[in-house]
């Protein structure tokens, strides 16, 4: 009986014990790209709450370069003991599909930990596209083959798995128009040059305010809180649509008790109704989903997109 007793007493103190982490030096955040960005705001916003519930300085600093692959590669050298954090984009378990020898292991060198949001991108089109839906855009496709012409923010990006992925799954012949970056693949959208592509929800939902481009379908599991009128591809019968994120990572081999604690507080951050208004605005969902589920969510990505990329050929080297 004493020996159950004395069991029951430490299961019902490694709660509190995992909550008790705190980090021994100031914590910084990379982020893989310049300053400015939607990755890059979210960030700085959640710092400062970090900061007070952790009682150390946390600071936001951007490793641009590479594909997201200097800073990747930064925290990936990290000591794994909560100082050093990597909040990076859903492109991350593309990455190592894309290069012959790839860059990092996604499951040795990183921890997962939690996403501070959750979106995905919209399919836009011109205004004088001569279809309004998925299904219409199908047929127009088909009685057309070759002719249409969808755009993406460049080789390997997540627009152009996109449309790799809807060539196969609705038998469409279509013309892919890779761009340096999205700036460009709007200005040949409202200039005719191209018919669509996958736009960030935040400048399609800016562009259709606008009168520059209609929406056409959202390529999200489910339906984007900012555009609840916006169908997805799976309500059109298409399964395309994986929920992106916007996701802390750690080093490798983070113990237990530092991806409970720091889990836990991003995730109270990231509920707060700011920082949901925030992301909301911005045409997307708020995360804080728990670290076991957010990692198998990272392998399930991870191992569609490693097949969309075998099957298209897509090589950056």
């Amino acid at each position: 009986m004493r020996a159950l007793v004395a069991t029951l007493a430490l299961a019902l103190a490694a709660p509190a014990a995992l909550a008790q982490w705190k980090p021994e030096r100031p914590v910084r955040i990379v982020v893989p790209f310049t300053p400015g960005g939607g990755t890059d705001l979210q960030a700085r916003r959640i710092a400062p709450g970090l900061a007070e519930a952790l009682g150390v300085a946390v600071t936001v600093e951007n490793k641009p370069g590479g594909g997201t692959l200097v800073g990747v590669r930064e925290v990936a050298r990290s000591a794994p003991d909560g100082a050093t954090l990597l909040y990076t984009v859903a492109a991350m378990t593309q990455l190592p599909h894309l290069h012959a020898t790839p860059p990092f292991d996604l499951f040795r060198d990183f921890t997962p930990i939690t996403p501070g949001s959750l979106g995905g991108t919209v399919l836009v089109a011109r205004p004088d596209s001569p279809f309004s839906t998925v299904r219409e855009m199908v047929a127009w496709a088909k009685q057309n083959p070759g002719k249409l012409n969808i755009g993406s923010y460049g080789t390997g990006t997540t627009p152009h798995l996109n449309v790799e992925f809807l060539k196969r799954i609705a038998g469409i012949d279509v013309v892919h128009v890779p761009y340096p970056g999205p700036a460009q693949a709007n200005q040949d959208l409202y200039g005719g040059r191209i018919h669509m592509f996958f736009d960030g929800p935040t400048t399609a939902i800016a562009s259709a305010k606008g009168g520059r481009a209609k929406l056409i379908a959202a390529a999200t599991e489910k339906r984007i809180p900012a555009l609840p009128d916006l169908p997805t591809f799976h309500e059109a019968g298409l399964a395309l649509g994986i929920d992106g994120w916007i996701a802390f990572f750690g080093p490798g081999g983070m113990k237990p008790e530092v991806v409970t604690v720091l889990h836990r507080e991003i995730a109270r951050i990231v509920g707060t109704a700011e920082f949901r208004k925030f992301v909301f605005d911005s045409g997307l969902d708020y995360g804080g989903m728990p670290p076991a589920e957010f990692a198998a969510k990272v392998r399930s990505d991870h191992e569609r997109w490693g097949r969309v990329i075998r099957e298209a050929g897509i090589r950056l080297d």
